[in-house]
């Protein structure tokens, strides 16, 4: 089965483009919420977790203290290394077990923030790169993350691979940038998708 990364940086519109494709049919492995589930079920996972960053990582309910684990690794760039190390193999194991089941689907999408960095992208053969200007990048955030202040934003946007690298790097760029509409590229990419799988 082919397998289609999608990636792009923060506030970029990746969720939206992920959904038009789920619309017409494609399965979309969204990376940040399997993370997220996987951290809070895969029993070697949460063993590990709690030894390396202590028992404060689940509360007293069991569930995954994400503010607490954020506070520990966000500007502690060995401890997030050390994250995502014991992270990320589980969750592209998760990734593998899940394709398996798409048995009815021309391809498969996978969402990833952070494609390279993770190395999602060895577990894909091609990649649509989602584009848009960094300053409305840092607005749409602003609007969907109230919390986020912006030195925040920029702080995340610093950790993702620069956004020149990732358009070098794509197989098909999306411009979401208020000035193309996005349905027609979707349909466009996804007509060369299905033309790329069936080879």
């Amino acid at each position: 089965m082919l397998k289609v990364g999608i990636t792009g940086g923060i506030g970029s519109g990746k969720s939206i483009v992920c959904r038009v494709f789920a619309l017409l049919g494609i399965p979309v492995y969204d990376s940040d919420f399997r993370a997220k589930w996987v951290m809070q079920h895969d029993p070697v996972l949460r063993e590990n977790l709690i030894q390396t960053f202590g028992e404060k990582v689940y509360d007293t309910a069991g569930l995954l203290n994400r503010s607490y684990l954020a506070a520990v690794v966000f500007n502690e760039p060995e401890k997030l290394r050390l994250l995502n190390s014991l992270v990320h193999p589980r969750v592209r194991e998760d990734f593998l077990n899940w394709s398996a089941n798409q048995t009815q689907a021309p391809y498969i999408l996978k969402e990833a923030a952070l494609m390279y960095e993770s190395n999602a992208h060895k577990q894909v053969q091609k990649i649509i790169t989602v584009s848009a200007p960094l300053n409305m990048r840092i607005e749409r955030v602003q609007q969907r993350d109230t919390h986020r202040q912006q030195t925040d934003i920029e702080a995340i946007i610093a950790k993702q691979l620069p956004e020149e690298e990732r358009l070098q790097r794509a197989d098909f760029v999306l411009y979401n940038d208020g000035q193309q509409l996005v349905i027609p590229q979707v349909v466009a990419i996804h007509k060369k998708l299905l033309t790329l799988s069936t080879q």
